[in-house]
């Protein structure tokens, strides 16, 4: 229902803009931007939608492998302690666990193409316990918004355009990122487990929470002490290895148990073939309206509003100019990148404004194209307090952006 009227909004506040701008200037190419932009995004929406099926094929192919070999359920078991806690509708020991855990790791290591499938079977499987198949529940909101909140560990993408951009160190937002984020993932949690009623005060929760907090201080040990170059290839061959490496276990378990390999993996790829199938009206709808609302100008308007306000309190409002990027990244994920890229390019890749974007980028995830794509992929229409929660996240990481950032680099 909220994404209903979210929708609804940015394309009247978008049209409206344009008129507006039309009506003062009488320049035609304003409407003619915004009739381009439709087409376009849809357009846009498909492909990404064709891109989805080969890599949802891929996946979800290989998690059925995972499954029928036994791996899934063993990680299922190893973090099902921390899950039952946080997760408290789903049974213990549901083979939804396992791929909670696989998407997770993959989005904390950076590894996009492999969480977005890992995430859907998620979803599929936590749907099967639903019993109001058009409404979000309790646990498919709190897998949402820890996707949301897009805690990162290794955020090597950024540190390739960085890179690109001609940034003197490029992996020195490594740590703010990773505080940033750490803090949105943490916000996100908090605010969900209070309107579900969860408590994050047991000794399980909170042994979970500490250990992963001290080994994220161990690689920021083993990091500080590391070249630029060298951090970016640790982050290159990790990530590509521990990708690999899921593949290859998972083919040797299912050869272990005696399945057949090539059937499971058949059968899987077929069911993401039908999943992107279903997520392409979602899609298209959702980056439909995001690409009116930038065509438009609204964003711009909205900025310079914001610098406005900004300056009658401080004089310091060099923040303002890097928050299209804060702004488009729940819209897009795209559109977030173009305008980290553009702040680079305007400012310098190590100015103030250049790396805030950049925390901006890595503090959280694409919040409207998760909830279209997770929700749409299962036919939930009521979303309840998930985007209110999701967003929550993202203001909280926008905020520590800026607060690190100025900690760090100023």
């Amino acid at each position: 229902m909220v994404l209903n009227y979210i929708w609804i909004a940015l394309i009247v506040i978008a049209i409206l803009a344009a008129f507006i701008q039309f009506c003062i200037s009488g320049d035609a190419s304003i409407l003619n931007g915004l009739v381009d932009s439709t087409f376009s995004s849809a357009k846009s929406g498909f492909e990404i939608s064709l891109y989805l099926t080969g890599v949802l094929s891929l996946w979800l192919g290989i998690m059925r492998v995972g499954e029928k070999g036994g791996a899934v359920q063993t990680l299922s078991r190893i973090v099902s302690p921390f899950f039952v806690k946080i997760f408290p509708e789903i049974p213990r020991g549901h083979k939804a666990f396992g791929s909670i855990v696989m998407n997770l790791s993959a989005n904390m290591l950076g590894l996009d193409n492999a969480a977005t499938p890992m995430g859907l079977r998620a979803m599929k499987e936590m749907q099967e316990l639903n019993t109001q198949k058009d409404t979000a529940t309790n646990a498919q909101i709190m897998f949402l918004v820890l996707n949301t909140s897009g805690l990162t560990i290794i955020p090597i993408s950024i540190i390739a355009y960085r890179t690109q951009c001609g940034a003197a160190n490029p992996t020195d937002v490594f740590l703010p990122i990773l505080i940033t984020t750490f803090f949105s993932t943490l916000a996100g949690l908090i605010a969900t487990a209070i309107v579900q009623r969860i408590n994050l005060l047991n000794r399980t929760v909170i042994a979970y929470l500490g250990g992963l907090s001290a080994l994220v201080a161990m690689l920021l040990y083993l990091i500080t002490g590391m070249e630029p170059s060298q951090v970016e290839y640790l982050s290159n061959v990790a990530s590509a290895s521990i990708l690999l490496s899921i593949i290859l276990g998972f083919i040797l378990l299912g050869l272990i148990k005696r399945i057949n390999v090539y059937e499971a993996f058949i059968d899987g790829a077929k069911e993401g073939f039908s999943t992107a199938i279903q997520i392409i009206p979602f899609l298209i709808a959702i980056l439909v309206a995001v690409g009116l609302f930038r065509a438009s100008g609204a964003l711009d308007l909205m900025i310079e509003g914001i610098r406005y306000i900004v300056g009658i309190f401080s004089s310091d409002t060099r923040f303002v100019d890097a928050l299209p990027t804060a702004f488009m990244k729940p819209l897009s994920g795209s559109g977030a990148r173009g305008f980290m890229i553009e702040c680079m390019n305007t400012y310098g890749a190590d100015s103030f404004v250049g790396r805030l974007s950049c925390l901006f980028q890595g503090a959280a995830d694409t919040t409207f194209y998760i909830l279209a794509v997770y929700f749409g992929s299962v036919g939930i229409k009521n979303t309840r307090h998930a985007v209110g929660c999701g967003l929550l996240a993202d203001l909280v990481g926008i905020v520590v952006a800026i607060i690190i950032c100025s900690l760090f680099f100023s």
